[in-house]
């Protein structure tokens, strides 16, 4: 890859691979706790704009599988290429960080795939090792990637630039994929931005929701279910301002087949960086009294895997705008 060598000014970083020859670093991935094991995500991301070093792309690589490897060198020109290697190396680097003393170095993880085709770590050790039921999910725009984890409960994400356009008209779209209570949602905002911006949430939500499943979207279609607002739901959802906002409680509401769709979920609605929507979509604990009501506690980390993490969970540059959710500061 003939990338141009990282080397830019920061007011805030942790080294943690250190010397000129990064390509040939060992791990220095400092551990992290885990997330508790009811109503806690912690949110990783990293700018493909900001890796810049062939070096250290170098290094990212070494720690890929075969399959890994040549998935990467499959992509057509440059700039797929490094968004699929960053993807792998976000995956590996993160999950490597959940056990003490790395321990696990991110090149031995193996994964395995559920019969729809959604990854999962796959543990290779001894039965004497306290493993955590670590579960994770990637997305990815061309300008961020991010991967979620939690503990026991399964996990869905997406992310979208806000700033996404569709070349078909918006209505449209949403009549094809979405569920009626949608388009008729969406079909009350009068502003053509605005109605934009909402789809786009939408689109979200959904996208979390079906990857946390585990089934993909042929096994669990957009218009099979239903992104609900719960403050909106007493006054109806045509009321003003229809649009998803922090107050809101959001809620799925499955139309089809119980069997492949459950409404057992929380969901958080994020603002990043002032350019991106992040959705994320977490399983409830269905052995205890939760009914939804109480906040998801979310610990969000920007990293350079081998290079630098920065907690950003109490910054400016991240809000919740829609769900009920904490933020923690790491």
């Amino acid at each position: 890859m003939s990338l141009m060598c990282y080397n830019k000014p920061r007011l805030m970083t942790n080294v943690y691979c250190v010397g000129r020859n990064l390509a040939t670093a060992s791990c220095y991935l400092p551990p992290v706790q885990l997330p508790a094991q009811t109503r806690e995500a912690h949110f990783w991301y990293v700018l493909p704009n900001e890796v810049k070093c062939k070096n250290l792309l170098n290094r990212y690589f070494e720690i890929l599988s075969p399959c890994e490897k040549d998935n990467v060198l499959r992509m057509r020109g440059e700039e797929l290429k490094k968004s699929a290697l960053l993807a792998r190396t976000l995956v590996r680097t993160t999950l490597a960080r959940y056990q003490t003393n790395c321990k696990i170095d991110p090149k031995s993880l193996k994964f395995r795939k559920n019969k729809y085709g959604k990854p999962e770590v796959n543990w290779q050790y001894a039965d004497d090792w306290s493993l955590p039921p670590l579960h994770f999910n990637i997305s990815h725009t061309s300008s961020l990637i991010a991967c979620a984890v939690t503990v026991s409960s399964p996990i869905g994400i997406d992310v979208e630039e806000k700033q996404r356009r569709l070349k078909n008209d918006i209505l449209a779209f949403a009549r094809r994929y979405f569920s009626p209570h949608e388009v008729e949602m969406l079909a009350h905002i009068v502003d053509p931005e605005l109605r934009r911006q909402e789809f786009i949430k939408l689109w979200t939500l959904k996208e979390a929701y079906v990857k946390a499943l585990g089934r993909g979207f042929s096994a669990s279609p957009f218009n099979t279910f239903t992104i609900r607002l719960r403050d909106h739901m007493k006054g109806g959802i045509h009321d003003p301002p229809h649009v998803i906002s922090k107050e809101a409680e959001i809620s799925v509401e499955p139309s089809g087949d119980l069997k492949n769709l459950s409404s057992n979920w929380h969901f958080v609605l994020l603002e990043l960086l002032g350019s991106h929507y992040a959705s994320i979509c977490i399983e409830k604990d269905s052995t205890s009294a939760d009914k939804g009501s109480l906040p998801v506690n979310l610990t969000i980390r920007r990293t350079i895997p081998f290079v630098e993490d920065e907690c950003i969970s109490g910054s400016d540059i991240v809000a919740v705008i829609g769900g009920m959710s904490k933020l923690l500061v790491c």
